[in-house]
């Protein structure tokens, strides 16, 4: 299909020049018809559903998904975001006065917070290492970031994707070094699952989320997190509530802490082996391949628009379908509202390390009419900022 075509199958306002997949994704009409139709099955008969129905069909779910991941069913726990998994994780570590969490100056801001309140309350250090731009090749990448480990390091903290730059981390290599150490690894994959290849097993990290309803094009509300079998128990409930001290133990304490937190909508869970399905029968390795050809165009184009230098040397290595610019100093917010409010394109501008930059998301319902329409907006505002 053309992304013409596969445009028509997204409910995106067809007036907008749609380039912002990353924050919160876009869900298909037919995934979002399977939401749905979750959402009226729970309505019609909410104690059978939730009584009854809700663990066998959970556990479906999660098998479905866990094998689009690499990993083992019972490793993998629903959650409604991966702020929320992390913040799990991150309480129920036992860190001590002194101990220190390494990561990059490149991480998701709302997990930086995270990190600095519980810090804030235990005494141990959060080191955001300085990565510089542009990047270099991805084994500068490890020994420059490797190199901030010291005798107090108990976690490696690290974006698969990071969010304000959009660079694809090489954290398979991260995690196998960390371990030789001994050190925890807990990935941050929000962008990664249906961006890049995946497998859990091959990345190696001891914790990893991830975010369905972004790439995967999953219902908002959709994400997981994985845990290493051993680290499982040592994971304490962000809610306490039934799965605790559980009358009718599941398959595991795991599944049984984490996946049952009181009366919620299950709705964009269960949706998830529908996203999953939506995509292989499009062909999406073919769809995600055509984006990254699109989104490498359109950074390029960009970077020649405003004569700034590229974030990294290599593409190919780098960057999925999500890509970052620089931009000269402007006032973002006014020129993310002109763009919006001119142009009709919806695209973030964010301010990082005392820069601007704007990234662009490719999906599959992007054109090449829509790099254009981006382009001509930014040399138009550009020029008269």
């Amino acid at each position: 299909m053309t992304p013409a075509e596969l445009r028509a199958l997204f409910l995106l306002d067809p007036e907008v020049a749609f380039l912002n997949h990353g924050s919160f994704g876009a869900c298909p009409a037919p995934v979002f018809a399977a939401y749905q139709n979750w959402q009226r099955e729970l309505e019609r008969q909410p104690v059978e559903f939730l009584g009854r129905r809700a663990a066998p069909l959970l556990a479906e779910a999660r098998a479905q998904l866990a094998a689009y991941l690499g990993a083992a069913a019972n490793d993998v726990v629903f959650f409604p975001n991966p702020t929320t998994a992390i913040n799990m994780v991150v309480r129920s570590l036992q860190l001590q006065r002194g101990d220190e969490i390494l990561t990059t100056d490149h991480e998701y801001g709302a997990l930086d917070r995270t990190w600095r309140f519980v810090c804030a309350q235990n005494g141990a250090q959060y080191i955001n290492r300085a990565v510089a731009l542009p990047v270099g090749s991805h084994a500068e990448f490890i020994e420059g970031f490797l190199a901030g480990v010291t005798a107090r390091t108990r976690v490696i903290f690290i974006s698969h994707i990071s969010s304000p730059t959009a660079l694809v981390f090489p954290v398979a290599e991260i995690c196998r070094r960390a371990r030789e150490r001994g050190i925890l690894t807990i990935v941050d994959g929000a962008h990664a699952p249906g961006h890049v290849a995946l497998n859990l097993e091959q990345v190696g990290a001891d914790i990893y989320t991830g975010a369905c309803h972004k790439w995967m094009c999953a219902p908002k509300g959709a994400a997981f997190l994985y845990a290493r079998p051993a680290l499982q128990a040592q994971l304490d409930p962000l809610v306490v509530s039934w799965g605790y001290e559980a009358e009718k133990p599941g398959v595991s304490q795991f599944i049984d802490y984490h996946e049952w937190q009181g009366t919620r909508d299950l709705a964009a869970f269960l949706t998830v082996p529908d996203a999953i399905r939506f995509q292989q029968e499009h062909n999406w390795t073919a769809v995600s391949a055509g984006c990254r050809k699109l989104a490498h165009a359109a950074l390029a184009q960009i970077n020649a628009l405003t004569g700034l230098a590229p974030l990294c040397s290599d593409g190919t290595q780098w960057l999925g379908q999500m890509v970052a610019a620089r931009l000269p100093a402007v006032d973002i917010k006014r020129l993310q509202a002109r763009l919006y409010g001119r142009h009709k394109v919806e695209v973030p501008l964010v301010a990082w390390n005392g820069q601007a930059f704007i990234r662009v998301s490719l999906q599959a319902y992007n054109t090449a009419a829509d790099v254009e329409r981006l382009l001509h907006a930014l040399r138009t505002e550009l020029a008269e900022s």
